[in-house]
């Protein structure tokens, strides 16, 4: 199945034979398939195996393997993968086991840390804090001066968390009008201050300016027409857009970019220092998904034995016991009776040993091994 993300395109499966034998095949495959050569997707790749591939996926899936750390919308996108290739019937019990595990990281991580709760974008981080100065915005009305990225951020984080009513005042007109178009927002010519001043709630400026855009003689009249309810200002433009002694009217919030910086540098190292925390949930549940994976290899193993000692068993009858002649058919059926009952006795104890075993690399040893010394040959065949 695929895992396709903002920065990631990733191919999980079981192979028949081991995985180290399939990698060259699925690269090769991937070259063809994107008409990429391989010399040049080859830098690109990464391959993991078993133990090393459960844990990465949990990774993945708990915000420890993204560009941002903590990233929401990876574990989303994980379940979105899993959901289409479970309805294409592309996924056995090992996979749908992987990734309903991997869903089950994402969620503990989340809940049980702070990896994913602090802005890291400064236009997420200055959304944030209107919402601690009014609350919920779905009854609050916003104001942005600007239509180019930054700005677009400032709306996308806006419209996001339910603003109620959106303004957007830029030189180019042509580019308000998309930027209102696409939100769902309203363009108000530039320069009007007048209009655009009393009526929001929150102002959003990044615009090239040499001079500041709003000033403080600007900004007190507009309080005296909005009654002097609060203000938030957010100041993104270099030069700054908003004039320095504006943070000193009353009930007016001021954050500028480097306010705004810091903020996000503090809460990424308050997410690193989460870190441990969501690796140990990671731990937890990859040893989780092994022991399980061995307790279905091992029932496998076993039905294996069962199967390969029944065979024996058949041909030492044909070879031995039915060269005895006077024996009759019920002779035979006891015999065969108590073979079969002294072979599941030998069989009984080590499953039971192995099932019971803690110690999860030994578990996995010793299935290994009997396989190797009983159904060598078998596999080889």
């Amino acid at each position: 199945m695929v895992l396709s993300t903002c920065n990631r395109s990733e191919v999980y499966g079981v192979p028949p034979e081991t995985s180290h034998e399939c990698a060259p095949g699925l690269s090769n495959f991937l070259s063809e398939f994107h008409s990429v050569r391989m010399d040049v997707l080859g830098v690109s790749l990464y391959h993991h195996y078993d133990r090393e591939a459960v844990r990465h996926l949990f990774r993945v899936a708990a915000g420890l393997d993204s560009m941002m750390l903590g990233e929401a919308e990876i574990l989303g996108q994980v379940r979105e993968a899993y959901r289409v290739a479970h309805e294409q019937g592309a996924t056995g019990p090992v996979l749908n086991r992987l990734f309903q595990g991997a869903l089950e990281v994402g969620k503990r991580v989340r809940a049980e840390t702070e990896l994913g709760t602090r802005p890291m974008s400064v236009a997420s981080a200055g959304v944030k804090l209107a919402e601690r100065i009014f609350g919920k915005l779905d009854e609050h009305a916003a104001l942005v001066l600007g239509a180019g990225t930054i700005s677009e951020q400032v709306i996308a984080q806006l419209r996001d968390r339910g603003i109620a009513r959106l303004f957007v005042m830029n030189r180019s007109k042509d580019r308000a009008d998309g930027l209102a178009k696409q939100y769902g927002g309203e363009v108000i010519p530039w320069g009007d201050w007048e209009k655009a001043l009393p009526v929001p709630d929150v102002i959003v400026s990044s615009v090239s300016s040499e001079e500041p855009v709003l000033r403080r003689e600007m900004l007190v009249k507009a309080m005296e027409k909005r009654g002097n309810r609060a203000l938030f200002l957010m100041d993104l433009g270099l030069p700054r857009n908003i004039g320095g002694n504006v943070g000193n009217l009353y009930n007016v919030y001021v954050y500028n970019m480097d306010d705004l910086t810091e903020i996000v540098a503090q809460n990424r190292q308050a997410r690193e220092n989460e870190i441990p925390k969501a690796a140990s949930i990671v731990e937890e549940h990859v040893g989780k998904f092994l022991s399980w994976q061995a307790s279905v290899e091992l029932v496998g193993l076993v039905n294996e034995l069962r199967t390969r000692i029944r065979e024996e068993r058949a041909q030492f009858i044909r070879a031995r016991v039915e060269s005895i002649k006077h024996l009759t058919e019920a002779d035979r059926a006891h015999v065969e009776k108590l073979m079969d009952e002294m072979l599941e006795n030998l069989l009984l104890e080590p499953a039971q040993r192995l099932r019971s075993e803690k110690d999860l690399r030994r578990k996995v040893q010793n299935v290994e091994a009997l396989r190797d010394l009983f159904l060598s040959n078998r596999v080889k065949s």
